[in-house]
């Protein structure tokens, strides 16, 4: 009994920090506050009612439409709050109750406001990196998974990894290939997870980034010539890798 609560605690957690995600999702880019004002329409600048701001069912019962001026409400927020909660969810099954889950709570959701701004603005800010690249050394002197040597390493080989390939791309194709927020993106991620994880995480990273630029270059929905954001793909690498770094350690070790 106190296992299933414990689920629905975890999950409905995700959706709530899944609904601040969507603030700061639009109002970092923006250089707002994310405190203050409170939540509102971004059309008709309406404060939204507490009963309009309730994570998933509100989008649902309001039809995606807003209360006052009936202009449609972008299903990234019910989308953000939904794998929020549901991240959260599987983090909580594999790692339990623990300091493991906490930290990775952490990222995720760090990693999940990255990876949307990204998508929406192509730039990653810095005000998550940055301190996020500090917040993984710091915990990985309280946490038992991981040392401060492996949490620095990581953040070195990370960012050195991205660094080298945007210096060689740079050259060979006479243009910028990787920004500088990936570089720090990449850094924050192996702060937390450490050298190891990180290198599946950027390994992954690749291979979605290219299978999925295939596969849209081929549904002709880009052009070979479109910049296509880097950052969603790490991030996408670096949950997988959280989630399932061992096993993909010991599949790749047993071969």
């Amino acid at each position: 009994m106190y296992y299933e609560i414990e689920i629905i605690l975890i999950f409905v957690l995700g959706l709530i920090v899944g609904s601040f995600s969507n603030v700061c999702i639009y109002r970092i880019p923006r250089n707002e506050s994310v405190i203050y004002p409170a939540s509102h329409c971004p059309k008709c600048r309406t404060k939204i009612k507490p009963i309009d701001n309730i994570p998933l069912l509100s989008y649902i019962l309001l039809k995606g439409r807003c209360r006052n001026c009936e202009s449609k409400i972008s299903i990234q927020y019910p989308v953000v709050e939904f794998l929020t909660g549901l991240i959260y969810l599987i983090i909580y099954l594999i790692y339990g109750l623990s300091i493991q889950s906490l930290v990775y709570i952490i990222l995720s959701s760090a990693l999940i406001i990255i990876a949307f701004i990204d998508l929406q603005e192509q730039i990653i800010p810095d005000v998550i990196s940055l301190p996020g690249i500090v917040v993984g050394l710091i915990l990985s002197f309280i946490v038992p998974y991981i040392s401060f040597i492996n949490s620095a390493l990581g953040a070195l080989v990370g960012g050195g990894i991205i660094l080298i390939i945007a210096w060689v791309g740079s050259i060979i194709f006479k243009k910028e290939a990787m920004g500088g927020g990936d570089v720090k993106l990449t850094a924050m991620i192996g702060a937390f997870l450490g050298w190891r994880y990180t290198i599946i995480s950027l390994f992954l990273g690749f291979f979605l980034g290219a299978l999925i630029g295939i596969i849209l270059i081929i549904a002709k929905i880009k052009k070979r010539e479109d910049a296509i954001p880097f950052g969603p793909f790490i991030v996408l690498g670096s949950i997988i890798t959280l989630l399932c770094g061992e096993n993909i350690l010991s599949w790749y070790l047993g071969i």
